[in-house]
């Protein structure tokens, strides 16, 4: 079953161009789809496209799992200097109307698997980048959504907490969450998800398994990196 299906025939900023055209494709449950690409080529336009964060979109996207239900987690941290992290999860627990019982086992669980636990009453100005990331990365999955919409989630993240959030991930995808995640990290990337959507000058140029893509350049057994270059040079 299909929990997330994008339709979008153009996006952008303004009425001047529109930065992303024809990108059609969707998301399964359980599935992970990664949406891949180099810096600049339209990848977070096209997850703003998806959230509905654009001005500027023409096309169908629909959320259709049990609760049509997502998680954003996005590339840059937004967050508000004046509350903690403590607070930051606390407001987000009620946005999502969320019971306090529930609420707390949850939030605990997740400061203690991101080792987060000690700074839950700082600000998240004190702390650095990494750690403003796993703090995205919890408030990403303080709910149980159908959908994890993720926008270039490995920088700034340590190598323990990369296998956290993969672990999580992974876990998430066996309950039924469909995950689309954005990367230019394509090493990982083809270790990792189950299908591509290959992204190049803000259009699509191949969707489908590691497969489907290296019959569709003709390079058999190829890397995801040297089928990307084939059909992008």
């Amino acid at each position: 079953m299909d929990v997330l299906q994008v339709d979008i025939e153009y996006a952008g900023y303004d009425e001047k161009s529109d930065a992303i055209h024809d990108i059609r494709f969707s998301v399964g449950s359980g599935e992970l789809v990664g949406l891949i690409g180099p810096n600049g080529v339209g990848k977070s336009t096209a997850l703003k496209a998806i959230l509905g964060l654009l001005p500027r979109c023409s096309g169908k996207v629909l959320f259709s799992g049990n609760r049509q239900t997502y998680s954003y987690i996005p590339e840059r941290p937004i967050l508000y200097d004046k509350l903690t992290l403590w607070e930051h999860l606390e407001l987000a627990g009620a946005a999502y109307e969320m019971e306090q019982r529930v609420f707390t086992v949850k939030a605990e669980a997740l400061l203690y698997r991101f080792r987060m636990e000690g700074v839950r009453h700082h600000y998240p100005w004190s702390f650095s980048k990494g750690m403003q990331q796993k703090m995205m990365l919890i408030l990403g999955f303080l709910i149980e959504p159908d959908v994890y919409v993720v926008d270039e989630p490995f920088i700034g993240l340590d190598p323990r907490a990369t296998k956290e959030f993969l672990e999580l991930l992974e876990e998430e995808r066996k309950r039924g969450a469909g995950v689309l995640m954005s990367t230019h990290v394509l090493d990982t990337a083809e270790k990792i998800c189950d299908r591509f959507v290959l992204m190049d000058s803000g259009k699509m140029v191949a969707e489908g398994s590691l497969q489907e893509i290296q019959d569709s350049c003709g390079l058999p057994d190829a890397s995801l990196f040297d089928c990307f270059h084939r059909l992008t040079a």
